[in-house]
């Protein structure tokens, strides 16, 4: 674990040989310390601002004010300080009431130093991650949009799914949210939900492309203990989870048609059945769906159903691509740039001119995903305070990271004959199973989906055609 060096260490015991044996033991480890062989001067000088520390060391029991006294009122003033106290007394009433008052951690004494010492890094960690969540905090709800802190953008597309978002919000009619993956369809369901009547309730997504069919029922709907292999106790599912809040079923195309069918029946019916159940349970938790596939296709080739797709189509809400909102990558850009620059302690405060042209020419297929993942790049590389054009990937570098091997172009080019020669159906096979291996990111079980076969046959296959 890394260290600070210049973290400050307070040193209180009445032990004078221990705590000049402490005071050298963490300067000669590049700390600075501070030493006072009472508690009463130690609280007094934090009180009075005198003297500051990341993480304070205090024996229990001292003369005047004890360490558990002085824990109980330098909280007061400090309450984010970590305490590590020591003592020589191990009872285990003693260790809970100390972290009880509000110490961090409890040795024991005669002190084995390198304990203490990963307490001390550990303390500091803290500290560190504590400040990291403030900051971050602090940056992102310095962003208000209509009333949101934490949304961003300014682009007419953008601000027109918002203002429908607003419109909708205290309404009860289902709502459908399309989009590009990585273009911020959550951040359309999340606004529905806080300007909403359900706004006090829990917000809870899920994806539905992301987890097996027979999980995904348990995880929709809940089961009863013993329902199936591995029941080994009940589960309440999402739909009941979210009552009083927001159920958010995003990628909702990739549903199956069986969970479809029991999808329509609680949209219409307001109720869930656990698996293994005959109970049914009333929920009222608002459901949004979103999806980045053409739904009205999808009902016209039999892989979504018509009534489904029309009870969750009341209020369509379309999420533009980022291309088509050129005015929101800037305003992205900079809050991505001060996000990463915190969590990474880098010194980056800005962009260059070029920096930033390069980035509003970018069509971004991968959207604000993609947009991310090159800020959050470029600062972790930068050597200089303002980011330059080469400090973002280049074009070779944006075009790996870009989704298109998703799009028709992709595919044609899989499936395209080198010259017009034919190639044997072996080797055909060999790249489409490759290729859908691929864009699924390695999931076997959606590969296998894709393909129309089972686990087992995909197992088979990789193994035969010594795919990766």
């Amino acid at each position: 674990m890394k260290i600070k060096n210049n973290s400050t260490i307070a040193l209180i015991d009445d032990d004078l040989d221990l705590l000049d044996l402490l005071a050298s033991f963490f300067r000669q480890r590049g700390y600075k310390v501070l030493a006072f062989s009472n508690a009463e001067e130690a609280l007094i000088d934090f009180e009075n601002k005198r003297a500051e520390a990341d993480v304070v060391i205090s024996d229990l029991k001292l003369p005047v004010m004890s360490g558990m006294e002085f824990i109980k009122r330098i909280k007061k003033s400090h309450p984010n300080l970590p305490i590590i106290l020591m003592t020589a007394e191990g009872s285990v009433e003693t260790a809970v009431e100390a972290i009880e008052t509000g110490a961090y951690d409890f040795v024991l004494k005669p002190l084995h130093i390198p304990q203490l010492l990963i307490s001390v890094q550990r303390a500091l960690h803290l500290n560190e991650v504590q400040t990291e969540n403030k900051n971050l905090k602090s940056l992102f709800h310095g962003q208000d949009f209509m009333g949101l802190k934490g949304v961003i953008g300014k682009s007419q597309g953008f601000k027109k799914a918002m203002e429908l978002a607003k419109r909708v919000s205290s309404s009860q009619a289902n709502i459908l949210i399309s989009g590009e993956s990585g273009s911020g369809k959550e951040v359309i369901a999340k606004a529905v939900h806080e300007l909403g009547d359900k706004k006090d309730g829990p917000f809870i997504a899920i994806n539905c492309s992301a987890i097996p069919e027979n999980l995904l029922e348990s995880e929709l709907f809940g089961h009863a203990k013993g329902a199936f292999t591995g029941a080994n106790d009940k589960k309440i599912g999402l739909f009941e989870e979210a009552n009083k809040g927001t159920l958010f079923l995003d990628e909702i195309g990739d549903l199956t048609l069986s969970l479809q069918a029991k999808l329509l029946r609680v949209l219409q019916e307001r109720k869930v059945k656990r698996i293994g159940e005959n109970q049914y349970r009333d929920i009222s938790a608002r459901i949004i769906c979103a999806t980045h596939k053409d739904l009205r296709k999808e009902v016209t080739e039999g892989r979504f159903r018509e009534d489904l797709y029309f009870r969750l189509n009341v209020i369509p809400i379309y999420m533009p691509p980022l291309r088509e909102r050129k005015d929101d990558i800037l305003p992205l850009s900079e809050y991505f740039l001060k996000k990463f620059a915190l969590m990474n302690n880098m010194p980056v405060k800005g962009f260059s001119k070029e920096a930033i042209q390069k980035l509003e020419a970018h069509t971004w297929k991968g959207n604000v995903r993609e947009l991310e993942n090159a800020i959050e790049r470029a600062v972790v590389l930068s050597s200089s305070e303002i980011l330059q054009v080469d400090d973002l990937p280049t074009e070779d570098v944006f075009r790996q990271e870009t989704p298109s091997s998703t799009s028709d172009e992709a595919t044609n080019d899989l499936l395209a004959f080198k010259h017009n020669e034919p190639v044997t159906l072996d080797e055909l096979s060999k790249k489409y199973i490759q290729y859908t291996f691929d864009k699924n990111g390695g999931a076997k079980e959606q590969t296998a989906k894709d393909l129309g076969i089972d686990r087992k046959t995909l197992y088979r296959k990789l193994k035969e055609m010594n795919l990766n």
